[in-house]
């Protein structure tokens, strides 16, 4: 990375990352980099929370909503976006700014992601039309047949990661843990700045309900059925987005919609706890910022001298 000036912001789902990034993007002419699995989708940008054009009109943004629904986008293939974004930054000598909550993203970025042999033709076509059936537990108990130590770090319902597991040892001979161990050159050196939002628990979890109420209100229902109309596999990741399926199958003013938006609430809720755990185990070497306790403005100028 040489002397390009990189800051990495991660915290979970509402805890003000984002405008955190604008700011801070604002003072010091970064380029605002997106750091999230789910905002890379242009056919999610309610239910993902994505900058709107008012925040994108007060900073440049890069790698949202630019992959259509019906993709699998990848870790790996995130990494090359961002090594692109990384050079053009370079070229115009222009502070950037990672930020979001998708820790295998921010991990590959500084550890580095080990180089998987090419999967067979066959093997992908064969599981990932398993995937896309009513399987049940089916393919997590296969996983545990050939790879009990990946099976155990899966739960059942997680089909892309097994679905990807199963596909590397059946077409490698070896576990992905294995291909994982063998890292490679990290895109981002020990010199970037590296902060972790950490608010209180109470404090993120009423964030959490105004945010997903207020989405409901500004057309979240619409985005979710237009998404679930386009008939895609529900193993993609898009499908795979909070609200997407609770709220896509809503009829019209059902009864039921306030169930479903407290069903999407807490599900929020423990997508934001299992956040933290990843956290604290892959980032618990990076700094903590306490997002309650003080002010976008104060948070800015704690981490503007770095950039």
């Amino acid at each position: 990375m040489g002397t390009q000036a990189v800051t990495l912001i991660a915290g979970p789902t509402a805890s003000g990352k984002s405008a955190l990034a604008i700011a801070l993007a604002e003072r010091t002419g970064a380029m605002v980099v997106n750091a999230d699995s789910m905002q890379v989708y242009h056919d999610l940008s309610i239910l993902t929370a994505r900058p709107g054009a008012t925040d994108l009109a007060r900073a440049e943004h890069r790698l949202y909503g630019h992959i259509d629904a019906r993709d699998a986008y990848s870790v790996a293939r995130w990494l090359g976006d961002v090594e692109a974004v990384l050079d053009d930054a370079r070229t115009q000598t222009r502070p950037v700014i990672l930020v979001g909550g998708t820790g295998l993203y921010f991990r590959a970025l500084t550890a580095g992601l080990s180089s998987v042999p090419p999967i067979n033709d066959a093997v992908r076509t064969r599981l990932r039309a398993m995937a896309a059936e009513p399987a049940g537990d089916r393919m997590h108990a296969l996983l545990k047949d050939r790879d009990p130590e990946m099976a155990g770090r899966l739960e059942p319902s997680d089909t892309q990661r097994i679905t990807r597991a199963l596909e590397v040892i059946e077409s490698t001979g070896k576990s992905l843990l294995h291909w994982q161990r063998q890292t490679g050159t990290p895109l981002v050196g020990a010199d970037a700045t590296r902060v972790v939002l950490a608010p209180p628990r109470r404090w993120l979890h009423a964030r959490i309900a105004a945010r997903f109420e207020t989405m409901v209100a500004t057309g979240a229902i619409t985005e979710a059925r237009q998404l679930m109309a386009l008939g895609l596999s529900p193993s993609l990741p898009a499908m795979k987005a909070i609200g997407v399926r609770e709220l896509g199958a809503l009829p019209d003013m059902d009864a039921s919609l306030a169930n479903a938006v407290e069903r999407c609430i807490a599900q929020t809720r423990q997508y934001a706890k299992r956040q933290e755990t990843f956290f604290r185990g892959q980032l618990g070497d990076w700094p903590r910022l306490d997002p309650n306790a003080s002010t976008v403005r104060e948070l800015v100028t704690q981490l503007a001298h770095h950039l």
